[in-house]
């Protein structure tokens, strides 16, 4: 099939050195500071697009753009394979995706094989997800993140060839052990943060209520599933252990180094996205009923300590997926050295709330305040935490951090969104964008799911989720010039039914359209917005370019059948090239392997 080619305007150096004939340099940062920059000539940057994959080869390729056109001159570009889960480095005898205990000993099967985090196996998870490239000491190094409940961290270096060209450095590939904190658990989506450290996830954070039996098992097959870290015994685990954001920093030494951030509370973390200011964080809660949280850091480049807030949506518009302004809830001050000890103390949910059942009419009793989570419709009372007779400031602080959701309800916040997923930043427009993957259940008026709430989202289902965008600017009482202050629907999926015989029979949103929005990437200082799909509703998950001047879609990627598009993210300048990371997660549902790649590499240092 002939390509279509979709243009898009990339701000790059100054117009003063462009018409000395310098070389342009384009900014494609998701991973640097946004300085203030002079004024700039506009570049024209064209994909190749791809036709959706109809064929039983197509449907079971990594598929790619692979021409780009930078300025009028043509760009030969293709995705290539980095690694595999499986892959073994034999100098350091280490295994991709291969998870360790809280010793650090390699766990195994009865039958000896190795524990591995494919997406495939008797491992509990999808696979492979987020890989930071990361810059330090004159060096490259990949920081990558496994999704399952035994989460698994590694570090890789990189060696790049004249032609950009990256590929592992044999002798480099080293487990990263988070026996110090823990343990990992189903590490979701990431950032490369400004300061060039991984910054990744904890997601679907297990129930405080659940208790160890005596036949060795809380009852709920997703915690239990990590046992075999804890050689077998669960009453060594605790669900308050999981549900935070960990950091992973390569030192001077270039060892890596690895924090969970307690700090920034509990949750089902899906992304933790740093600001230009280096202080601003928003994380996204993945789920049902979940809130949306924003994270003012005492100092920059240091997530240890800070103030969280809980969005308040306030209805003005239910067109479409919905607009509306925001408010921020305060949720109070914390480091990580406040929360610790309560985590490694193993608390319960029943010494953090009393929790009762509503009444027929969904009433609390006095007392009691009524919030709908993803544990559903509660009533809720806070407890004396720390035990000094009476419930104050630092009940609310342990509180907010351990039960971090339920805390947003508790303060009048909103907890109704659905399937919250990746996050991005426009620095050129002052816009922030957020993935909905589904439009509904707490966002839907009236619905089941708002009983005891706010109701405050009140807007039509979309099962194929939309893309929004959030104006931010400065907030002198928040103390960030990055507070988001209102939000719209940007781009949402079309829910679509095609009949049988034809030849997008399968797909139950539009194939011209996103479905199920997950991970996004905005190119900085251009008109282009990256989107990834996690998502049944089409044959095959794809990753789009949204042109945010046109508002028209172009498909530049697809996975082979089943495989998840976690990853994408665009890294602006590694030794002059751009590279757009991207993981096909578990392909054909019973492979034995996910891989990481690139689309690229992009020279955009061309003289003109």
């Amino acid at each position: 099939m002939k390509s279509n080619l979709f243009k898009m305007s990339l701000l790059a150096t100054t117009v003063a050195v462009a018409l000395a004939g310098c070389s342009v340099d384009l900014d494609l940062s998701d991973d640097e500071d946004d300085k203030e920059q002079p004024q700039q000539q506009t570049v024209t940057l064209e994909f190749a697009e791809l036709a959706v994959p109809l064929t039983d080869a197509a449907q079971k390729a990594v598929r790619a753009s692979t021409e780009v056109t930078i300025n009028g001159e043509l760009q030969s570009i293709n995705y290539h394979t980095l690694m595999e889960t499986y892959y073994k480095d034999e100098i350091t005898g280490e295994q991709f995706g291969i998870s360790k205990d809280y010793q650090d000993e390699v766990i195994k099967f009865e039958d000896g094989s190795p524990y591995t985090c494919t997406g495939a196996d008797e491992a509990v998870g999808s696979g492979l997800d987020h890989n930071s490239i990361l810059q330090r000491n004159g060096k490259i190094y990949m920081v990558s993140q496994f999704e399952c409940n035994i989460g698994s961290l590694y570090v890789q270096q990189l060696q790049q060839d004249q032609m950009g060209k990256l590929s592992p450095v044999a002798g480099t590939l080293e487990f990263i052990s988070q026996k110090e904190e823990f343990g990992g658990w189903i590490h979701c989506a990431g950032q490369t943060t400004p300061w060039q450290s991984h910054l990744g996830s904890e997601e679907y954070e297990p129930s405080g209520d659940l208790t160890v039996g005596t036949d060795n098992s809380t009852g709920d097959g997703y915690f239990d599933a990590v046992a075999p870290y804890w050689g077998g015994d669960m009453n060594m685990a605790n669900p308050y252990y999981y549900g935070w954001t960990p950091e992973v920093h390569i030192n001077d030494d270039g060892e890596a180094v690895y924090s969970k951030h307690y700090s920034m509370g509990r949750f089902a973390h899906e992304l933790a996205y740093v600001m230009p200011d280096n202080k601003t964080v928003y994380l996204s809660d993945d789920g049902t009923n979940g809130g949306f949280f924003m994270f003012i850091a005492d100092e920059a480049t240091d997530l240890s300590a800070g103030t969280l807030y809980a969005v308040k949506w306030n209805q003005t518009s239910a067109e479409g997926a919905g607009a509306a302004d925001l408010t921020w809830v305060n949720l109070g001050h914390a480091s990580n050295a406040d929360i610790r000890p309560y985590v490694a103390a193993k608390p319960h949910l029943s010494e953090i709330f009393e929790i009762q059942q509503a009444d027929e009419n969904n009433a609390c009793s006095e007392g009691f305040t009524a919030i709908n989570t993803s544990a559903g419709l509660e009533c809720v009372k806070l407890l004396d935490i720390t035990k000094d007779g009476k419930v104050d400031a630092m009940d609310e602080m342990v509180a907010s951090r351990l039960e971090t959701r339920r805390f947003a309800g508790y303060k009048g916040a909103t907890t109704e969104f659905r399937k919250e997923e990746g996050i991005s930043y426009n620095a050129k427009d002052g816009k922030l964008y957020l993935a909905m993957s589904e439009v509904a259940r707490g966002m839907e008026d009236n619905s089941s799911n708002d009983a005891g709430s706010n109701n405050d989202i009140r807007v039509s289902k979309n099962a194929c989720g939309a893309v929004y965008e959030l104006a931010v600017g400065e907030d002198s009482n928040i103390g960030s010039s990055y507070v988001a202050k209102n939000i719209s629907s940007l781009v949402e999926g079309i829910p679509a039914s095609y009949e049988e015989g034809s030849d997008y029979a399968g797909n139950s949103c539009d194939v011209t359209s996103i479905a199920s929005p997950d991970n996004v990437t905005y190119l900085a200082d251009s008109n282009s917005l990256i989107i990834g799909e996690d998502t049944s509703a089409h044959i095959n998950n794809m990753i789009w370019n949204y042109d945010l001047d046109k508002g028209t879609l172009t498909r530049i990627f697809t996975t082979p059948v089943d495989a998840e598009t976690t990853s994408p993210f665009w890294h602006k300048d590694i030794n002059g090239f751009g590279y757009l990371t991207a993981v096909t997660q578990h392909p054909f549902g019973d492979s034995s392997k996910s891989e990481v790649g690139y689309v690229g590499p992009f020279k955009f240092n061309s003289a003109k």
